[in-house]
């Protein structure tokens, strides 16, 4: 199963479950998605759990990745005769999306002059007036 595996220096380890279904997993395949979910954390930072489940159904296995970031879930889900190849897959394409969500919340645009939900046309008639001081 998962356990904590820890990234670079200063970063939070990342709990990675690796769950197989109707198959068997070899050890390299294993490391092999270990390692592969771990390379997440040079794009975003609050990962908090990543799942994985191998399953297979006749020949072509499943690979179902869910990873857990900012209170949200992400699932990527893709097919492959090849176990390895389907986790890589699924890597890739959850790679994309991560890195395109955190430009996503990097390129927003931030709320200026906001204070206790005061607009800010509402803080700019604050200052108008003479203070007690002045009369």
């Amino acid at each position: 199963m998962g356990s904590p595996v820890s990234g670079g220096a200063g970063e939070s380890p990342v709990q990675i479950h690796l769950t197989a279904r109707h198959c068997e997993l070899a050890a390299d395949v294993r490391s092999f998605a270990q390692q592969r979910l771990e390379r997440l954390n040079k794009y975003e930072t609050g990962i908090h759990e990543v799942r994985v489940i191998v399953s297979q159904e006749r020949k072509l296995h499943t690979a179902e990745i869910t990873l857990r970031v900012h209170q949200q879930d992400v699932v990527i889900t893709e097919r492959h005769v090849d176990p390895r190849a389907a986790i890589e897959l699924a890597a890739d394409r959850l790679e994309e999306r991560v890195r395109r969500g955190k430009e996503k919340r990097r390129k927003a645009p931030r709320r200026v002059g906001r204070l206790n939900g005061e607009a800010p046309s509402d803080l700019a008639g604050a200052g108008d007036g003479a203070t007690d001081d002045e009369i």
